[in-house]
């Protein structure tokens, strides 16, 4: 993924009602905060998050729950009364930047991050707001992607972040202010953090940023209480050679030259300790086993692989590990080597799902950049089938040549370095064995120029540029995961990163680069309701009851990884 520059402007805090936003809405009408008493802030206890699953009234999760299926099991908005979807509030942030959180709701309260790393507690009922913690960010921050916060965790009587300048942080839930703050890694070698934390029976884990500057990844655990580290998993083990693959999860052949990296390998070593491997997105948790499951990110440098020889262990995987001890459990590699850019980085899902036998069994699923969903056996990792594309294939495994950017004869690949599913967190129906996933396709260039390790600097090895007048667009695909069969598929002017939500009324919701959040049905795919945000909306939605009202809340802000306009609005829908 390829850096981009980095602006913030200043908009002001506060809530507004409807009446005083221009903003479009091709259904439903208009409506306006109220005068609500500010709720009393909230205790998260374990037993609240454990049980997020069934909990219509809250949204305790990044992903809805540890499993991360984000289904929301609330009825009260269906695909019926959908079409009376209105505004209830819009609360508008201090920063206009890319946007990328899922609002968290407590008991009525709502937490929200943005880019640079401001928080807000706001009245979930009238979007008004309680207090606002803006981090002081120390002298060096390095960042892939846009400068973004993909949201908070809550435990007990504290909020935590992760921060650009790798920090985490625990937040007083009443106040705002600081508890305690503890360093992840040291941004001057090119870690930083943009994911949100996951908070499990005591223990606050975090991954980080950083596969585009030759870090050494890894996922952390901290004593939720003072921020004291209790283990460290190394996405990267000492010995990144694997089994010599030549071929991906698909059984794609992917035209290594084998006898050139084991040459290499023999003249420079192991390359473990600048070969990347980030986690972008929170761990899945099954409460049941006490192991995690998460996704790892791409090798270092991204398209040069003549520096990096092996199969890059654990890059581009689903790794599972011991949530007490951190220690490794299993792994499967959905590309080995990779020089394209296809990094895991959608959250890991849990569900039960159907095995090779057809018997139902814990399994785990994860939407690739490559276009598919892979559906594993949760036990050991192994890969039961994957999914039909949900994108093109074209020029899937095209290398990148030594050429210059846009150069006529320069490898072109399709669907590009970004997707596929990027880092947008999928849905899934359970009762119904459906995953919805947002995809997009962008026709770039690819193109390498090796250089050494530049001390935490950007280390892309070369470069992926857009292709003028190439293709830029994206779709909404419903697929069943136990036969790997697209249901559905609704295409979209332009590609789609953000997420997706479903819920118990039998409706998705998910939005564009466009400014248009939508909602679909389920079962067909079909519009049932559009509304017109005046922002990328490439955050995931959530959903919470308050006051015996559903809501549906998603961020405005755009999207500096697509370009899409920016904005900065919290907004909240409600049916009446």
């Amino acid at each position: 993924m390829k850096r981009i520059g980095t602006r913030m402007l200043l908009a002001g805090a506060m809530a507004l009602p409807l009446a005083g936003v221009a903003f479009a809405q091709e259904t439903g009408g208009g409506g306006g905060a109220g005068n609500v008493k500010m709720p009393p802030i909230p205790n998260v206890s374990q037993a609240m998050l454990s049980g997020a699953g069934k909990d219509s009234k809250n949204f305790l999760h990044t992903n809805g729950n540890y499993d991360q299926t984000r289904f929301h099991p609330a009825d009260q908005i269906n695909a019926k009364n959908v079409k009376n979807l209105h505004v209830s509030w819009i609360f508008q942030t201090d920063v206009r930047e890319s946007m990328e959180t899922s609002p968290i709701v407590v008991n009525g309260v709502m937490y929200v991050t943005t880019s640079f790393d401001h928080v807000y507690a706001l009245n979930a009922q009238t979007g008004e707001q309680i207090w606002h913690y803006k981090h002081e960010m120390g002298p060096i921050t390095v960042y892939c992607c846009g400068p973004n916060n993909r949201g908070a965790a809550v435990y007990d009587d504290k909020v935590y972040i992760g921060t650009l300048d790798a920090k985490l942080v625990a937040l007083d839930a009443k106040t705002g202010k600081p508890v305690w703050t503890t360093d992840i890694a040291d941004p001057s070698l090119g870690y930083s953090e943009t994911m949100a934390p996951t908070v499990v029976d005591g223990k606050v884990l975090i991954g980080t940023n950083g596969g585009e500057y030759g870090i050494r990844g890894f996922v952390k655990a901290y004593d939720a209480k003072d921020g004291k580290l209790l283990w460290t998993f190394s996405t990267i083990p000492d010995n990144t050679v694997g089994t010599w693959a030549t071929k991906d999860a698909t059984g794609r052949d992917m035209h290594r030259d084998i006898e050139a990296e084991k040459a290499a390998l023999a003249k420079n070593g192991d390359p473990a300790k600048t070969l990347g491997g980030g986690v972008w997105q929170n761990p899945s948790v099954d409460l049941a086993t006490k192991r995690i499951y998460f996704v790892v990110g791409n090798p270092s440098p991204d398209l040069d692989g003549s520096l990096r020889p092996g199969d890059n262990l654990y890059t581009d995987s689903l790794v599972s590990i011991d949530l007490d001890t951190g220690k490794l459990a299993c792994y499967f590699q959905y590309i080995a080597h990779d020089v394209w850019d296809l990094d895991a980085t959608s959250p890991t899902v849990l569900v039960d799902v159907k095995g090779k036998d057809g018997k139902a069994i814990p399994g785990v699923l994860h939407a690739g950049k490559t276009g598919y969903i892979y559906v594993h056996d949760r036990k050991d990792c192994s890969l039961i089938r994957y999914s039909e594309p949900m994108v093109s294939q074209k020029d899937r495994w095209t290398l990148p040549t030594a050429t210059k950017p846009l150069d006529p004869n320069a490898a072109r690949m399709f669907p590009g370095a970004n997707g596929g599913v990027e880092w947008s967190p999928i849905a899934t129906y359970p009762g119904e064995g459906m995953a919805y996933a947002i995809n997009l396709e962008q026709e770039m260039t690819y193109t390498v120029d090796s250089a050494p390790y530049p001390n935490g600097k950007l280390w892309l090895g070369g470069a992926f540029t857009n292709v003028p007048g190439g293709v830029q667009a994206g779709n909404v695909t419903a697929v069943d995961y136990n036969s790997g069969k697209i249901k559905w598929q609704v295409k979209t002017p332009q590609p789609m990163i953000g997420g997706i939500l479903a819920t118990g009324g039998g409706v998705v919701f998910t939005g564009e680069a466009n400014g248009w959040f939508k909602a679909y049905d389920a079962k067909s795919g079909k519009t049932l309701w559009s509304f017109q945000a005046g922002a990328g909306v490439n955050a995931p939605p959530s959903s919470y009851m308050v006051g015996g009202k559903q809501f549906i809340a998603v961020a405005a802000g755009g999207n500096v990884q697509i370009d899409s306009k920016r904005g900065n609005s919290i907004i909240a829908f409600t049916l009446d």
